[in-house]
């Protein structure tokens, strides 16, 4: 679990690709909390702006657990883009 933290401080500190390229390496490997690992990577597309990779990695998080606090940041972000596309068009 150190890892995480590891790639939580990466996250923190802003070096996201870093971070995306630790977490791939967790989640095609044994690493045996893979539903951590694809919430983390889902925040790390969301700070890219990479929407769908991050809901992507979200709803797989889910999958896995559905405990998992992923579940809430995948409604959250639909919320969020909901939101903003609606008032895309109002203008």
């Amino acid at each position: 679990m150190d890892q995480l933290q590891d790639i939580r401080d990466m996250l923190r500190d802003n070096r996201v690709d870093r971070a995306i390229s630790a977490l791939n390496a967790l989640i095609t490997g044994d690493f045996p909390h893979k539903d951590q690992a694809y919430y983390l990577r889902g925040n790390a597309r969301r700070k890219q702006s990479d929407w769908k990779g991050a809901l992507d990695d979200y709803q797989r998080a889910t999958d896995l657990n559905p405990q998992s606090p992923a579940a809430e940041a995948r409604r959250a972000l639909i919320d969020i883009l909901e939101f903003y596309n609606r008032d895309m068009y109002n203008q």
